[in-house]
């Protein structure tokens, strides 16, 4: 049981407002270093919908440029074993790969999604998009491709230059793992990424990043 449970929480880290008209309250999961996680039902679906936030000192820009940058989500997104661009769309949007790596003998997952990045003329915030988009890249003998799955970074300016986050996610991994399991599993994957990227965005390459399809407050 520990090694399916583990398991599940690799593949509960692919990498959260809402994606259903649902008015179930948020639950406190977790809470350390500035990280919050949050699930919550929703109806129809027996998978959990997840919430991370944490609130950062940073540019709008630094954040976008940190999860386009695509090619590092091993280094910081938990469990990510491979990541990269597939296609470029537009300055803002895009096609990307990503697997997440699960031990013996679970299956690892992967996923194609179309990202697409807006923000409100008016208040400024910006909303990063990721949904899966099939008939892309063939799959990988071994690894189960999900079909299901629906991320969203909403970053809303603050006062004195802080930026609140929030990381969205609902997403079926796929395979005969169990609903009740994949819920129970499924807190640290959003904790430890968000936790990752209060650090990364420091980094001088995306402190420097000024994005011309995005408007600082």
């Amino acid at each position: 049981m520990k090694t399916v449970y583990f398991s599940v929480l690799l593949l509960c880290t692919i990498c959260c407002t809402s994606f259903n008209d649902t008015t179930n309250d948020w639950v406190l999961k977790k809470y350390g270093n500035g990280v919050a996680v949050y699930n919550r039902e929703v109806p129809g679906n027996t998978i959990k919908e997840l919430k991370a936030v944490t609130q950062l000192k940073t540019t709008l820009s630094s954040i976008i440029t940190l999860l386009e940058d695509r090619e590092t989500y091993p280094e910081w997104v938990y469990k990510c074993g491979k990541s990269y661009q597939v296609k470029k769309i537009s300055e803002s949007d895009g096609i990307y790969y990503q697997n997440v790596l699960a031990p013996w003998p679970v299956d690892n997952r992967d996923f194609v999604v179309l990202v697409k990045v807006t923000q409100d003329r008016k208040t400024k915030v910006v909303s990063q998009t990721s949904k899966v988009i099939e008939g892309i890249l063939p799959e990988v003998s071994g690894t189960v491709r999900v079909t299901e799955f629906n991320a969203l970074w909403t970053l809303t300016p603050l006062e004195n230059g802080m930026v609140n986050c929030e990381y969205q996610l609902l997403v079926n991994p796929g395979g005969s793992l169990p609903a009740w399991l994949i819920n129970l599993a499924a807190i640290d994957g959003p904790y430890e990424t968000t936790l990752n990227l209060r650090t990364w965005v420091f980094k001088d390459k995306y402190q420097k990043s000024h994005l011309s399809f995005i408007k600082e407050p």
